[in-house]
């Protein structure tokens, strides 16, 4: 019963420190984009909406 105490405590640090760590990497800019948002226009595909019967349209429902 009293390994059950010592990994409950060993998984808490554990965890407490991959918060904290994660906490620091956001604060220093380690997850900002930006790339992404200057191509963005490039990439995207849009859905094609059918307005008289408003529903959306897809490639498969375009090509029948």
């Amino acid at each position: 019963m009293s390994v059950i105490y010592v990994l409950l405590a060993i998984s808490i640090t554990v965890a407490v420190g991959f918060f904290i760590a994660f906490i620091l990497a956001v604060k220093s800019g380690q997850f900002d984009d930006s790339y992404t948002p200057s191509v963005r226009m490039l990439f995207e595909d849009e859905l094609v909406k059918d307005k008289s019967k408003k529903k959306v349209l897809t490639k498969k429902n375009i090509n029948n």
